[in-house]
């Protein structure tokens, strides 16, 4: 199949190579024709008594003549240009006499074709207009003997119509001269690019005859693919072509014409491996039906001698498998068995390691905590000795039945610690955070007094929310005494605590005091264990509380503040 494919690949690239090199030709003689039209003009005008007399005694009456003539003739023979130049090289006479591009009166001596026409007495010259920009070939010829030259008549040819019908085709086609330079060309971006490298003298040379920049003279943007016989150039959309060239009657110039390839060659090799392909297929279709009986009567004979051997053979090997795989099933289910029971007996001393490494922290928290209701209970205690000198009952039992309450909370805490030690767990219920707040501040009530601060409390009063009466109030009192310590410690003029209950998809209590703030540094680390912004600080209370908090399936978080600090707890709606 492949060697059927590469032989209708080759025979599809050469017969588009002929159909290329045919449109080369007809291209080449159709540039030969359009030449060939506009090179009489030259030797014509060169033989004009009118022109050799101009030339030979100027006079404004007579070279107005000539013009007038030159005019006449550019537009029948649709030439870009012709114009008179005498000995000196400044144009006498042309046909654009009447335009602001005329020639008249320019010096034209420095062109190359106005030297070589009056040192040979013709030549050919591909450039630039110096006036006009565009374009063409310059046919120029000698007037009078070269011994006494009268000057030189000029023919202008511009290719555009040509460059226009070789567009219309959709076959690129371009003439390099003999430097390799683009001259004519159906890609305008093309023109004045090179074919092949140059030296640096031909350069030079060529961008001081054609007065080009520097940009021209780039490499044509046709690539060569090894072993094929076509390029790749992208032109209006299509990449593979195929190259041919022909000559032209010009010396040194040579057109090139790009056939596009399109499907042809890639639908011939289909075909040719599609065939190939299918010729393959119908003889290995009669090889195997010939070997597959040879096969199946060979084995008739066999199978007939050996079924009964066989079928008591397999009889045994399959007890045998079965017998097997019944004693290495029992095997995997008293391992499945056991590696549940020692996965079973590993979790629960997994949730016990846990259960003790968090021990360490709860106990240094609940110690940190107990300090509080330890100083409530030393200030009341203080406060019911005074009462007792002032000969007053009624403070002494007050005080006195404050220091019960905060003992009573005392036991609940270290209840609460001996229950987490003993793997044992307390289960939330409604709550109401007024009932919390309230328990707080009267546990906080005596160095707030003391501190000046002044309380705040806002929101509803009717909410109920998910968790444990104790352990909130234990939040809410850390939280407290955080606020009420930033606002000593900050000095801060007119302390206020506020505390405010909203709803918000839960219940929201925020906490918010007036004084110096957390630092944003500080904050983004602040639930971190041992980070604190307390000179004596441990750095748990907030890591315990946000614990306890995540416990009744809330959220402990500091909300930003212009001023201050804002510490939320979001609860579920019980």
């Amino acid at each position: 199949m492949f060697t059927a494919g590469e032989i209708a690949r080759r025979g599809a690239e050469s017969d588009l190579a002929r159909q290329a090199e045919a449109a080369a030709a007809l291209h080449a003689a159709v540039l030969r024709s359009e030449l060939e039209k506009y090179r009489s003009l030259p030797l014509v005008l060169a033989q004009d008594p009118a022109v050799a007399s101009m030339l030979a005694q100027p006079s404004p009456r007579s070279a107005a003549d000539v013009s007038l003539k030159l005019e006449g003739l550019a537009a029948q023979t649709r030439a870009a240009a012709i114009y008179v130049l005498d000995r000196e090289g400044v144009a006498r006479s042309a046909s654009n006499w009447n335009e602001p591009t005329s020639f008249v009166g320019s010096d034209y001596s420095f062109r190359p074709y106005f030297t070589g026409a009056a040192r040979s007495g013709e030549a050919e010259f591909f450039a630039l207009g110096t006036v006009s920009g565009r374009p063409g070939l310059y046919l120029a010829r000698r007037i009078g003997p070269a011994a006494r030259p009268l000057g030189v008549v000029v023919v202008k040819v511009e290719f555009d119509a040509l460059e226009a019908d070789w567009r219309s085709s959709r076959e690129p086609a371009y003439v390099t001269d003999a430097r390799g330079v683009v001259l004519v060309t159906s890609v305008p971006g093309w023109r004045f690019r090179r074919s092949r490298d140059l030296t640096a003298a031909e350069r030079r040379s060529i961008l001081a005859d054609q007065t080009l920049s520097g940009q021209a003279l780039t490499a044509l943007p046709i690539e060569a693919r090894p072993g094929r016989p076509t390029v790749r150039a992208a032109v209006d959309g299509v990449s593979d072509w195929m190259p041919a060239t022909a000559p032209t009657d010009t010396p040194g110039w040579t057109l090139h014409l790009l056939s596009p390839v399109g499907s042809a060659i890639v639908a011939n090799v289909a075909s040719a491996r599609a065939v190939a392909g299918l010729l393959v297929t119908l003889l290995a279709v009669g090889a195997g039906v010939v070997l597959r009986r040879r096969q199946q009567a060979n084995a008739r004979a066999l199978a007939e001698e050996a079924a009964r051997a066989q079928l008591e053979q397999r009889i045994d090997e399959r007890t045998a498998e079965l017998r097997d795989a019944n004693t290495q099933l029992s095997q995997e289910i008293d391992d499945r068995r056991k590696a549940e029971a020692s996965r079973e007996i590993l979790r629960e001393e997994l949730v016990q390691a846990n259960k003790l490494a968090t021990l360490g922290q709860i106990a240094a928290g609940v110690a940190h905590e107990i300090n509080q209701p330890v100083a409530a209970i030393r200030t009341n205690a203080e406060t019911a000795v005074e009462y007792l000198r002032r000969n007053d009952p009624e403070g002494v039992e007050r005080s006195l039945g404050r220091v019960n309450d905060l003992t009573g909370r005392i036991g609940v805490i270290t209840d609460e610690l001996r229950a987490f030690a003993r793997k044992s767990s307390q289960g939330v219920s409604p709550v109401d955070p007024q009932h919390a707040i309230d328990g707080a501040l009267l546990l906080m009530g005596g160095a707030l007094r003391e501190g000046g601060v002044r309380i705040v409390r806002s929101g509803i009063e009717d909410a109920l929310v998910s968790a444990e009466p104790n352990r909130l109030e234990q939040v809410i009192v850390n939280l407290v005494q955080n606020a009420f310590e930033s606002m000593v410690e900050g000095r801060t003029s007119d302390p206020c605590l506020t505390i405010d209950v909203s709803r918000s998809d839960g219940v929201e209590i925020a906490i918010s005091d007036n004084g110096p703030g957390v630092d944003p540094q500080v904050g983004e680390a602040l639930f971190t264990p041992f980070v604190t912004t307390k000179a004596k600080g441990l750095g748990l209370g907030l890591v315990i509380c946000r614990d306890i908090v995540a416990g009744f399936g809330g959220e402990l978080t500091l909300r930003p503040s212009s001023s201050g600090a804002v510490f939320v707890i979001a609860l579920r709606d019980a």
